[in-house]
């Protein structure tokens, strides 16, 4: 395979894929809905468990979104295409820090399960050529951290942030979308 052809087979992703935009979008409707249950006046393992449950929509929603947005999640014959999917579920190995933290430490949940999230975008920044996916690792990965360690008494901060991060991300990727 030359580096032409590569370039080609990747550019395919980035178009049929439109750089991710349906599992961004779903991405900030979960973490908006995250957002209100840590506004809740529950305990943090409570509302931990909640979040991980609420978690669950997140697939199903890209799905439906992926029809709203006409993405494609299957390109045939492209060797690149299931690498998007392993990129994703790639961040599911870190669960059992997530159950780790909520059993001894569920006061600091929402900022693991933030900084995972986050993290899990920077290989997507190569994969779409979005710069947007390195910022948007970044800001929520540190973010979540420097919330936790300068305001402990506002954790319900990360999930406001990692929404607006991902809605400005979204923003991002319909703009450059109108270029492929």
């Amino acid at each position: 395979m030359t580096q032409n052809n590569f370039g080609v087979i990747k550019s395919t992703i980035q178009q049929q894929a439109k750089k991710g935009i349906d599992f961004i979008t779903a991405g900030t409707i979960v973490w908006i809905g995250i957002s209100f249950i840590w506004m809740l006046d529950y305990t943090p393992y409570n509302k931990s468990v909640i979040t991980f449950i609420f978690g669950t929509v997140m697939l199903p929603l890209a799905f439906g979104l992926s029809k709203v947005f006409k993405t494609n999640w299957k390109i045939k014959d492209n060797p690149l295409q299931p690498l998007g999917l392993w990129l994703n579920f790639a961040q599911l190995f870190y669960f059992p820090l997530l159950v780790f933290v909520l059993l001894k430490q569920p006061d600091y949940f929402i900022m693991a399960y933030a900084i995972i999230t986050g993290a899990h975008f920077f290989p997507y920044a190569w994969f779409y050529d979005e710069i947007g996916y390195l910022i948007a690792a970044g800001i929520i990965a540190i973010g979540a951290l420097l919330i936790a360690l300068l305001l402990p008494q506002s954790i319900y901060y990360i999930p406001i942030g990692t929404a607006i991060i991902l809605a400005l991300l979204a923003i991002k990727i319909i703009s450059s979308n109108k270029y492929l």
